[in-house]
């Protein structure tokens, strides 16, 4: 459920587009950073990035919401600490 909702997020904050350098970064880190107040860790850049990083823009250049729910899916972990 919070990937899906995570993803929707994304997409809408990717839709606006609010800077003229530094969209991705700036959502990575808004969406990490949404998760983790949910208590869940949510790692985009796991060591195999290059697979993740080809979804990730898959899913926010296309609004795929199902890549981007899986995505995060996969890569969200509860914080132990």
């Amino acid at each position: 459920m919070l990937a899906t909702k995570l993803a929707e997020i994304l997409d809408n904050v990717n839709y606006l587009h609010p800077f003229r350098e530094g969209n991705g970064r700036t959502q990575r880190e808004f969406i990490r950073l949404l998760a983790l107040e949910k208590g869940l860790i949510l790692n985009l850049t796991p060591p195999d990035n290059k697979s993740v990083y080809e979804r990730y823009m898959k899913g926010t250049i296309e609004s795929d919401l199902k890549t981007l729910t899986e995505l995060f899916f996969e890569l969200i972990y509860i914080n132990d600490k």
